[in-house]
């Protein structure tokens, strides 16, 4: 049995020997040459001249390219044509690419786009959400999702709490940078190399800016390092560029970013402005809430608008909200074009609720535990969202419950306590929160997928799907998908680049679908090639068709059997088809985008995490002593990947929430754009007691093997630190509600340890 086992990723053993290839990696062909962008030092202004002399005569120069050099559309937009892959006329954020240079060297490219002289009439910017906001500028109409009468009830509520509260972005920082190789081939084609979660949508764009027809672009990906959302519709600006540069030069041209350049260019995570207001009782059941949303979504729309759709679909998180009034605002700030991020969205929507959940308890002084399980989803009438989707396979309660006893929560609390009481200096904190995440793109027709599996006549298989590898493991389990329904062995089976000439109009892997539409679709394909090779087999055996098995690397039907190859080359004797094509749709979904209704998700993925912290109040420091997770991912389809996956999205979560702080100076230039001043976490975050653990049980509805989606949800579990460092601040002053956002650096924790020192709760009107 190939699936449910803890089977290495099948690149490791590339990986820690240096063997894979990315796309710097690949061999360069003899006369390639490298591109880079000059960029926009202002957020906001008029080109009035731009003078490239001095860049054309640099070194080793080929070619510079503006705007006008573009032979069909300027554009990158994913959804709404608003992204320019050059600026022509009028820059709108600090970082923006104005023209490329080519050169024979990476080195003289960058050099050489630093000596353009451009004349700029500076124009006014708006660089944040609220600015852009008071303004009414935004990238798309806002949007409302409405239920109950939210209003009558917070007016009618005991208590109600109300004030304004943010998040910060994060910035993707995957391993590997933004890279794309395009090769001009005869006739006019092109195939590109590109470090993309999105294939298809890197062909579209190259081929609408080289106004060409999509069969004449082929673009490639065997492998990213790393993409989290980053390199799904970003990734388009770097792979036009370079194709853009190759059919211009008609030569092989690289274009791999800079790690500042990078920075500077793309968008990040979405950063949340929250004004909200929450009615409740004295036992803490929510009877109404109100909430404006604002987004930074910078220049332009990108995937701003399925981001905050998302993000209203996930402010319930685990809890039954009967009456709500949320309204999206995505606002448009001279700022680089906000992007996918793992949790799309999710995680800012379900990180409010849980940080008011918070707030509740501390104003009622009751633990938070008790006011989460009593906000649960439950049965009808408490099992409807907000959006109208029945949550019908809700476990939270019960894995919930489960992680506070296996984790001993409330003794641990108890001691906390007491800790407290004793230390005037340090002070420790802990905090336990839930997760329920819905699976599936909330555009309904991006949940559809492709896949070919070939055998060959020595019984090895080959397989290619529509997803992308970004070292999450799709890869492995596809391939451990049709190893076990062709009953051969992992080693027997193949999974190549990710190639549009292969599998067309695919879509992104990102939303967490990858293996459960790519897994099903690639399952269908070797199906098909079973069901003829049963039927050949049944016809040599003398038998049904159905006597026969597949296991083991062998064909059998009772005491009779044959090796899967020797089979297969039978078969090709005979004439069987020994290819196939799959192709599957996730069922069940229906979205009104109008009214914001329908059922976005095939199910739900659950968890739970408990954090424990502890924090100078000098200094603000902090440390995060303990995590305990408990998560859902169904039946498992490799249980050793998926453990990776829940680490991973908890302490990246984590970064998001506690350090990685985005900073942009009064003229609208990122301050943080490098490593040198942007912090994520490193191996010595860690905590020295780090307990994961796998919810066991299926999935309820028909996944591939009963399995569940494990590329977001887990980094919600990563709230549980935010609240655990505010525990441990609410813990200098005894029952207070201190306020604290996000991320909580130092900085952050110190400021919110001296307001409450000061005796303010600034924080909210009650």
């Amino acid at each position: 049995m190939a699936v449910s086992k803890s089977s290495p990723h099948e690149s490791a053993h590339l990986h820690v020997t240096g063997a894979a290839v990315y796309v710097d990696d690949i061999p360069e062909l003899a006369g390639t040459l490298h591109a880079a962008f000059g960029l926009s030092i202002h957020a906001h202004a008029r080109i009035v001249e731009i003078d490239l002399s001095a860049v054309k005569s640099a070194p080793l120069v080929h070619r510079v390219l503006t705007a006008q050099d573009i032979p069909g559309d300027n554009d990158c937009g994913p959804i709404i044509h608003d992204d320019p892959i050059l600026a022509d006329k009028e820059v709108v954020y600090a970082g923006q690419p104005i023209f490329i240079v080519v050169a024979s060297t990476r080195e003289a490219a960058r050099y050489a786009a630093r000596l353009a002289k451009i004349t700029y009439e500076k124009l006014p910017a708006l660089l944040t959400p609220e600015a852009a906001h008071a303004a009414q500028s935004y990238v798309i109409p806002p949007m409302r999702m409405a239920r109950g009468d939210a209003l009558s009830k917070l007016s009618s509520a005991p208590h109600r709490l109300a004030g304004q509260w943010r998040c910060g972005g994060q910035e993707q920082f995957y391993l590997e940078g933004q890279v794309a190789y395009a090769l001009p081939r005869e006739d006019a084609t092109m195939l590109v190399h590109s470090s993309t979660q999105h294939p298809s949508e890197m062909q579209f764009t190259i081929a609408h800016a080289l106004k060409w027809h999509a069969h004449q672009v082929t673009v490639e990906c065997r492998r990213m390092g790393g993409g989290f959302g980053g390199k799904e519709s970003q990734s388009a600006i770097f792979a036009a560029a370079a194709a853009i540069a190759a059919q211009a030069t008609c030569r092989p041209v690289k274009m791999r970013a800079d790690r500042d350049d990078d920075f500077m260019i793309t968008g990040k995570r979405h950063d949340f402005v929250y004004d909200y207001e929450i009615g409740f009782d004295e036992s803490g059941r929510i009877h109404g809430l109100k909430v404006d949303f604002l987004s930074r979504a910078g220049f332009s729309a990108d995937l701003s608008g399925p981001v905050m759709t998302r993000a209203l679909c996930h402010v319930d998180n685990a809890y039954y909200l009967s009456d709500v009034d949320l309204r999206g605002f995505c606002t448009k700030t001279n700022t680089q074009s906000n992007t996918a991020f793992r949790g799309f969205g999710g995680p800012q929507g379900a990180l409010l609720i849980e940080y008011l959940i918070d707030s509740i308890a501390r104003k009622l002084q009751i633990d938070p535990l008790v006011i989460r399980e009593r906000n649960l989803y439950g049965p009808a009438p408490r099992n409807l969202t907000q959006y109208g989707q029945t949550v019908d396979d809700n476990i939270a309660p019960e894995l919930l419950k489960k992680l506070a006893y296996d984790s001993e929560y409330l003794v641990r609390k108890n001691a906390i306590d007491t800790w407290n009481s004793e230390s005037q200096v340090l002070k420790r904190g802990i905090a336990i929160t839930p997760v329920k995440f819905g699976i599936s793109f909330n555009v309904t027709h991006l949940n559809q997928a492709g896949a070919l599996v070939h055998v060959y006549l020595d019984g090895s298989v080959l397989v290619n799907h529509g997803g992308t590898e970004m070292g999450q493991g799709l890869h492995t389990k596809v391939r451990q998908v049709v190893a076990h329904e062709l009953g051969v062995a992992l080693a027997s089976v193949r999974i190549t680049a990710t190639d549009t000439s292969k599998v067309a109009n695919t879509s992104a892997t990102a939303a967490s679908t990858g293996t459960d539409l790519n897994g099903k679709a690639a399952q269908a394909a070797a199906r098909t090639i079973k069901d003829r090779l049963a039927a050949f087999a049944a016809l040599q055996f003398g038998v049904d068709e159905r006597e026969v098995r597949f296991e083991n690397g062998r064909v059998a039907s009772g005491h009779v059997s044959m090796t899967f190859g020797d089979l297969a080359r039978a078969a090709y004797t005979a004439r069987v088809q020994l290819w196939s094509d799959g192709f599957y749709t996730t069922p069940k979904l229906h979205w009104d985008m109008k009214t914001l209704t329908g059922r976005p998700f095939y199910y739900f993925a659950y968890g739970a995490a408990v954090s424990e912290v502890v924090i100078d109040t000098l200094t603000g420091e902090w440390k995060l002593l303990r995590a305990d997770i408990l998560h859902d991912c169904g039946r498992s389809l490799n249980p050793a990947i998926d453990l990776g996956q829940v680490e991973g999205g908890y302490i990246q979560g984590m970064g998001w929430l506690t350090m990685e702080e985005l900073w942009w100076k009064p003229d609208g230039t990122l301050a943080t754009h490098a490593p040198s001043t942007y912090k994520i976490p490193v191996a010595s975050d860690l905590p020295r007691i780090f307990n994961v653990a796998l919810w066991q049980g299926d999935a309820t509805e028909a996944t591939v093997h009963k399995s569940k989606a494990v590329g977001e949800p887990p980094l919600l579990n990563a709230i549980s630190v935010l609240l655990a460092i505010r525990d441990a601040v609410a813990a200098v002053v005894p029952g207070s509600v201190p306020h604290l956002e996000a991320p909580a650096t130092p900085e952050e924790i110190l400021r919110a340890v001296e307001t409450l020192k000061q005796g303010k709760e600034a924080w909210a009107r009650h």
